[in-house]
């Protein structure tokens, strides 16, 4: 039988538990213009808030509404110029590298943040066990915005350098000309894989495995095999904990996959430990 003083310890305990789990979720931004944090509930009410529809949803690919904010209410004050990125980090390990220009965007093309309504978990995404939340990027306008500048389950933003400048060592040689494919490609691998991996150890983010060390794809797969690999992860390898997802014609045009190839074996001759 327990103790009266183990059932208060324990009724304390539970307390704390509930007082943790009923607060509002917070998310952490920085950059030149300070540090601060922003209350989900506090966003959601905004006078700026609003509910918007999405015709069609980076992560659930179908039309949904959200109670968001436009972005640029967080953006506010931050210091991010359209020349520098936006480093947005899921709790996941997903950070994707937003370009400012495009963070910055106004009217009916901007980026708005999505925020989870408190004790109502957003549905859980496709093939996934848990929802978007607490905050989630979305774009109701999503002209020149690919599926992995969507990021969701946000927890921090942060003013930074742009991803070549902040690590050299994913950038293509500079004898190459500016229309080389390998230069249009790391354009494309900034865009739709940086968010995920990491190339000769530059990168920010812990899903994937670093594309060129100690091997590039290129190196262990035939062409058409990579390219099948790209298109459709599950027909070429398959594990529970995979989550790679398929790039298709709309997510990545032939060119741009052509490109992105030439780029990893450009890399491949370029293999090196991060500095």
């Amino acid at each position: 039988m327990r103790s009266p003083s183990r059932w208060r310890a324990l009724a304390a305990l539970a307390c704390v538990w509930a007082l943790a789990g009923a607060q509002a979720a917070t998310l952490e931004v920085e950059g030149p213009g300070g540090r601060r944090q922003y209350d989900g509930a506090a966003l959601a009410g905004h006078a700026q808030a609003r509910e918007i529809d999405v015709p069609r949803d980076g992560a659930y690919h179908r039309p949904m509404r959200w109670r968001a904010v436009p972005l640029a209410v967080v953006l506010q004050g931050l210091g991010l110029t359209p020349a520098d990125t936006l480093e947005v980090v899921a709790t996941d390990g997903f950070v994707a590298q937003l370009p400012g220009a495009l963070a910055l965007r106004t009217g009916a093309g901007q980026p708005w943040l999505a925020v989870e309504p408190q004790g109502a978990p957003w549905p859980a995404l496709p093939g996934k066990a848990a929802g978007p939340g607490p905050f989630y990027i979305v774009w109701p306008v999503a002209t020149g915005v690919s599926d992995e500048q969507w990021p969701y389950a946000v927890a921090r933003m942060a003013v930074r350098e742009p991803p070549q400048r902040r690590w050299p060592q994913i950038d293509v040689a500079a004898r190459l000309p500016a229309d080389d494919p390998a230069r249009r490609g790391l354009s494309v691998f900034v865009a739709q894989c940086l968010a995920c991996h990491t190339l000769n150890g530059g990168g920010a983010a812990t899903i994937g495995p670093d594309l060129n060390q100690p091997m590039s794809p290129v190196d262990y797969f035939q062409p058409a095999a990579l390219r099948r690999l790209i298109r459709d992860p599950a027909s070429v390898r398959h594990w529970p904990g995979r989550s790679m997802p398929a790039f298709g014609p709309q997510q990545l045009d032939e060119r741009a996959l052509d490109d992105l190839i030439a780029y990893l074996r450009h890399m491949a001759q370029r293999r090196r430990v991060a500095p």
